[in-house]
């Protein structure tokens, strides 16, 4: 299957009064290179969110944003300085002791005494501690945006195999006549080789069929039904590929490397100028596949 690697995707999702946000793009790369940044609050839900991406993303560079915000009221903590009270405590003694004041340290005084009593507001430690109902948010919120992210990369894939599948029969077509004008280079290098010889024929010495089995044997360097037979199966192993329910995006840019090799062989063996013309063709016309198939996934 055949589904471009660029794409981007923004989905927000609230409840309860809390809300996510999450923006996820991608573009070319050889292999899967994921970049997720979220609130450190959230750091103990990456491997989760990562896994959530891998299982559905195989190829590209992956960039993803998580923003949250959390109505839920803070926690709050008392805090009592009991070292300070109780040297105030003893201080408040040894006065009362002397006569220099009466009664007892009361809670209201304890309420008035700077830094003794203090009340927070309750910082959970990153990662620590995060709501199972967010967590769930976050996680649904960043699975919508894969899907949409995927359902735009499958469009655009789409596309892609349309234009791919159009080259490819072009392709095809050329490999054909590739062989046919081989066939045709054959026949005229042999005719001229007999030509020559027999122009030569007063001349030359030996046994006329040693030279025929030299000729033969000459012109044979120049058979390319090795190569077209290696064409036809890559051609017919890219349309297997492409119709495959999996990412192929790597299977197809090797094979274009080893169609590629089949042409420059094809090339150096090619008698006629029309089949070198064919040549140039179907090497101009791998290097656009070539460039279209580095955005396949």
């Amino acid at each position: 299957m055949i589904r471009s690697m660029t794409g981007f995707a923004s989905v927000s999702r609230e409840l309860e009064g809390s809300s996510v946000h999450v923006t996820i793009k991608s573009v070319n790369h050889r292999f899967l290179d994921l970049s997720l940044r979220v609130p450190q609050a959230l750091s103990s839900l990456e491997p989760r969110l990562r896994s959530v991406i891998q299982q559905r993303i195989a190829r590209g560079r992956v960039e993803v944003q998580v923003a949250a915000e959390v109505a839920t009221p803070p926690e709050r903590e008392v805090v009592i300085d009991e070292s300070l009270i109780e040297q105030i405590a003893a201080a408040l003694d040894g006065l009362r002791q002397r006569g220099v004041v009466a009664g007892a340290l009361t809670v209201s005084d304890l309420l008035r005494l700077p830094q003794a009593l203090e009340v927070r507001t309750r910082t959970a430690e990153p990662g620590v501690g995060v709501p199972v109902a967010l967590a769930g948010l976050v996680e649904l919120a960043l699975e919508d945006a894969v899907d949409a992210l995927v359902g735009m990369r499958e469009t655009e894939g789409r596309h892609l195999a349309a234009d791919l599948a159009t080259r490819i029969d072009r392709l095809a077509t050329m490999v054909e006549t590739l062989q046919t004008e081989a066939a045709q280079g054959q026949q005229q290098l042999e005719a001229r080789l007999r030509e020559r010889i027999a122009g030569l024929a007063p001349d030359v010495q030996g046994d006329p069929a040693a030279v025929a089995q030299e000729i033969v044997r000459f012109v044979a360097r120049s058979d390319i039904d090795e190569e077209v037979v290696r064409l036809r199966s890559h051609i017919e192993h890219w349309r297997g590929l492409v119709a495959a329910p999996e990412p192929c995006g790597r299977k197809l840019d090797f094979l274009v490397q080893e169609m590629n090799r089949e042409i420059n062989t094809i090339g150096s063996k090619m008698e006629g100028t029309r089949g070198t013309e064919v040549v140039i063709e179907a090497k101009a016309e791998l290097e656009r596949i070539k460039e279209q198939v580095q955005n396949v996934e």
